[in-house]
C-alpha cells in the first residue's frame, strides 16, 4: 500500500497528463459516428481500382435525386386540384329580396309594380343560376392537364370542368347577356343590382389538394431494380459509368444501414479507440522529441487537447445531423489558434492529426484531406508573424480563395469539366472563412483560461503608453529608462541566439515595477545628492531593495498581467544577494554577525532562456551606469565579470541555455554598450 501511495505521490503530474489524454480520447470517440463505413472510394468517370466487386447481399438500386424529382413533378402535375362549393342559395336569396325592395324604392319610388315584378323575376332567375354553377375565387394553385377540378359539395367530389364555374368577369358577362335578352324590365337597375351582389362561393381547397399530393407521392417508388447476392457489380479496371455509380451508391447506403447491430457497434467503437490511441501516441512522441517544453507544461497540453476537441466534436455532430453542411465548420480556425500560441511546426502537426481524425468519418475522405491540408498550410503561412489584427481578415480571404480554387481543381481532375459544380459550395466556403474571424475572441479566452500568451498580447503589453508603464515613467523615471535599456539589450541577445524576443522585451519593461512603491530608494531615481539609505541600517535598506520583487509581483497581479510576465519579476534577481548592503554589513559587523537570509532575494532562479537573458541584461545595464568614464575595456570586463559571477552562483542551472549561447550574448551586450555610451576607437596622434 505504501509503495502505491509513494508511486502516486511522486508521479501525480505524469498521471494527471495521462488522464488528460485518455479523457480527450474517450470524449471524442463518444461523439464519433457509430455507423460502418463503405471501404471503397469511387468517382463517376474513373476506372474501378479495386478487385471485382460482387454483391454481399440483396439490395435495391436507388433512383437518382434527379430522376425522383422528375417523377414527382409528373405526378404532381397530374393531380386534379380540389375546390369546395359552399351552398348559400337560400340565405342569399332572402338577403337579395330584402335589398331589392329598399333599392327599388330608393331609385324608382312607389308604383311601377309590373316593371318591378318583371325585374325581380329576372334578377332572381339570373342570381339563382350564378349561385348554383358557382363563382370561384381568385386563388388557384395549378391547372390540371385536362382542365378539370374536383368540386367538393359536402363530402362528395365531382370532376367538373373549371370553365363551367364562373369568375367575376364571366359572371358579369352572363348578367349582361341575361339582362339584354329580357323584356319589360329596368335593365340598368337590374344589371347594377346583380353586379353589386355577386358572391364567390367556390374556393380552392389547399388542404385537401395537399393531402392528395402526399398520398400520390407516398406511392412513388424510390428504386428501379434489384441486385441479387453474389451478382457481379463491377469488374477491376471497369469504368464507373453513371449507371454503375448509382448501383455502387445504393450498395454503400444499404451497407451502412445494415451494419448497425450491437456486434458491429462494438467493433466500430474498438476500431475508433485504436485509431485515437495511435493519433495521441503520435502527438506525444512529437512533443517528447521536438517540443519537450510543451509536454512539461500541463496548461499547454490542455490547450492543445481542448482546441482539437473543439474541432472534432462539433464536426462529428454536424456529420450525423446535418451531413450536407459539414463544410460550414471552419477547420482552419484550429491552425490559427495553435499557431497563435505555438510555432509553425507544432501548428502544422496538430492540424494534420486533427484533419486525419475528422477524415475518418466524413464522406469522400481523400478530397477532404487534400482540401483541408492545403488550406491549413496556407493559413499557417499567412499568419507566420501574427502581429496585426488585420492579418485575421487577410487570412480569412486566403482561406476562401484556397477552398474555392482547390475545389474547382478537384472537380476538373475528376470530371474534366465544371458541369457538376455546386454553387452552394462557395457559399459554404465563404461562411467557413468568415467564421475563422472568431479566432480573435477565442484566442483571448484561451489566453485567460490556460494562462498563456500570444504575440498580439505581448505587443499590447510592450506598448509604453499603457497605464501601468505610464505610471512607472511618471513615478520612477530612472527605473523606466533602465527598463527600456534592459529590454533593448535582452531583445538583441534573443534575436541572436534564438528565442522569444518580444516576450523578453515585455518582461523587461515590467521587471522592476515594484520600485514604484519606494522610487527614491533606488539610485537611478535619485536626482539630487540626498540618499535616503543614509538614514537607515543595512538590514532595513536591504529589505526595501529586496521587497521590490514581491511588491512588483503584487502590483502585476493587481493589473492582471500574465503569469509568464510575472515570472520575469520573480526571477530577475534569482536567489542572489543585495550585494552592496551585504558587503557593507560584512565589513562593519563581521561574517558571524550577519544573517545571510536577510540580504538574499527569494528567487526562484531563471528557468528559461528568456528569464536568464533578462537577469544578465538587468545586472549589466545597472552596473554599467556606475562606471566612471566607461571605455571599451571597462565595459568588456564588466560584462565578463557579472556573467561569470552569475554562472558561479548557479543562476542558470535551470535555464535551457548553453555556454556557447552565453558567449554570444556577452558579445552582443559589449557591442550594444559601446553604442549606448558612444565609445569610439581612440585614433593615434
Amino acid at each position: 500500500m505504501k509503495k502505491i501511495l509513494f508511486f502516486f505521490r511522486y508521479r501525480y503530474t505524469f498521471i494527471y497528463k495521462v488522464l488528460l489524454f485518455i479523457a480527450a480520447m474517450l470524449l471524442m470517440v463518444y461523439f464519433f459516428p457509430k455507423t460502418a463505413r463503405f471501404s471503397y472510394q469511387y468517382n463517376q468517370g474513373y476506372p474501378w481500382t479495386y478487385q471485382s466487386l460482387k454483391a454481399p447481399f440483396n439490395f435495391a438500386v436507388l433512383k437518382t435525386d434527379r430522376e425522383l424529382e422528375e417523377e414527382k413533378q409528373v405526378l404532381i402535375q397530374g393531380i386534379i386540384p380540389y375546390y369546395r362549393y359552399t351552398d348559400v342559395s337560400d340565405s342569399l336569396s332572402t338577403f337579395l329580396l330584402n335589398n331589392f325592395e329598399n333599392k327599388w324604392s330608393e331609385i324608382n319610388g312607389e308604383g311601377k309594380n309590373n316593371l318591378k315584378k318583371r325585374s325581380l323575376n329576372i334578377i332572381s332567375q339570373t342570381y339563382d343560376v350564378l349561385l348554383k354553377k358557382g363563382i370561384r375565387s381568385r386563388e388557384f394553385s395549378k391547372q390540371s392537364p385536362n382542365g378539370l377540378i374536383n368540386l367538393l359539395k359536402g363530402n362528395q367530389a365531382t370532376k367538373t370542368p373549371l370553365s363551367s364555374i364562373f369568375t367575376i368577369q364571366t359572371a358579369q358577362d352572363f348578367i349582361t347577356e341575361s339582362i339584354n335578352k329580357a323584356v319589360g324590365i329596368d335593365k340598368k337597375f337590374a344589371r347594377t343590382f346583380l353586379v353589386n351582389h355577386l358572391f364567390r362561393n367556390v374556393h380552392f381547397d389547399q388542404e385537401t389538394t395537399k393531402m392528395e399530393e402526399e398520398l400520390v407521392l407516398s406511392n412513388l417508388s424510390t428504386t428501379y431494380g434489384m441486385i441479387q447476392k453474389g451478382e457481379l457489380i463491377i469488374s477491376e479496371g471497369e469504368l464507373v459509368t453513371s449507371e454503375k455509380f448509382q448501383i455502387l451508391k445504393s450498395l454503400q447506403l444499404e451497407f451502412e444501414k445494415q451494419l448497425g447491430g450491437n456486434n458491429e457497434f462494438y467493433g466500430i467503437l474498438i476500431g475508433q479507440g485504436i485509431l485515437m490511441i495511435f493519433v495521441f501516441l503520435s502527438l506525444i512522441m512529437y512533443m517528447n522529441i521536438f517540443r519537450p517544453a510543451i509536454l512539461k507544461d500541463t496548461h499547454q497540453i490542455l490547450l492543445i487537447l481542448v482546441a482539437i476537441m473543439l474541432m472534432v466534436i462539433p464536426e462529428s455532430i454536424f456529420i450525423q445531423n446535418f451531413p450536407d453542411y459539414y463544410m460550414l465548420f471552419p477547420l482552419p480556425l484550429l491552425a490559427i489558434i495553435i499557431r497563435s500560441f505555438f510555432d509553425e511546426r507544432t501548428a502544422m502537426f496538430v492540424y494534420l492529426l486533427t484533419t486525419l481524425i475528422i477524415a475518418s468519418f466524413v464522406p469522400d475522405g481523400y478530397n477532404f484531406i487534400f482540401l483541408q491540408l492545403i488550406t491549413g498550410i496556407i493559413t499557417i503561412v499567412s499568419i507566420f508573424k501574427l502581429n496585426k489584427r488585420s492579418q485575421f481578415y487577410i487570412t480569412s480571404l486566403w482561406i476562401f480563395l484556397s477552398y474555392s480554387l482547390i475545389y474547382i481543381a478537384l472537380l476538373l481532375v475528376r470530371d474534366g469539366s465544371l458541369h457538376s459544380i455546386n454553387q452552394k459550395a462557395f457559399y459554404f466556403f465563404a461562411i467557413n472563412a468568415m467564421l475563422t474571424l472568431f479566432s480573435y475572441p477565442i484566442i483571448y479566452i484561451f489566453e485567460k483560461t490556460f494562462s498563456q500568451i500570444t504575440l498580439l498580447s505581448l505587443l499590447e503589453l510592450s506598448d509604453t503608453n499603457n497605464r501601468l508603464l505610464r505610471e512607472l515613467a511618471r513615478i520612477a523615471p530612472g527605473t523606466f529608462q533602465h527598463s527600456l535599456q534592459v529590454g533593448n539589450l535582452s531583445e538583441a541577445a534573443l534575436q541572436e541566439i534564438g528565442g522569444n524576443a518580444l516576450l523578453v522585451r515585455a518582461g523587461a519593461l515590467y521587471h522592476d515595477i515594484g520600485k514604484m512603491y519606494n522610487p527614491l530608494y533606488f539610485i537611478e531615481n535619485q536626482t539630487t545628492h540626498v540618499n535616503p539609505h543614509d538614514e537607515l541600517g543595512y538590514e532595513e535598506s536591504a529589505e526595501i531593495i529586496i521587497n521590490h520583487v514581491s511588491e512588483g509581483i503584487a502590483l502585476a497581479k493587481k493589473h492582471n498581467l500574465p503569469d509568464i510576465i510575472i515570472d520575469f519579476i520573480r526571477t530577475h534577481h534569482g536567489n542572489r544577494k543585495a550585494e552592496y548592503f551585504y558587503r557593507m554589513a560584512l565589513k562593519e559587523q563581521g561574517e558571524d554577525e550577519v544573517d545571510d537570509s536577510i540580504y538574499t532575494y527569494p528567487g526562484p532562479i531563471p528557468f528559461s532562456k528568456e528569464t536568464a537573458v533578462l537577469m544578465m541584461a538587468d545586472s549589466i545595464e545597472a552596473a554599467a551606469r556606475s562606471i566612471p568614464k566607461p571605455d571599451e575595456n571597462k565595459l568588456s570586463d564588466l560584462v565578463d565579470k557579472i556573467v561569470s559571477s552569475q554562472m558561479e552562483d548557479g543562476q542558470f542551472n535551470n535555464a535551457d541555455i548553453t555556454l556557447k549561447e552565453i558567449n554570444r550574448i556577452k558579445k552582443i551586450f559589449k557591442k550594444m554598450l559601446l553604442t549606448i555610451y558612444h565609445i569610439r576607437i581612440e585614433y593615434p596622434e
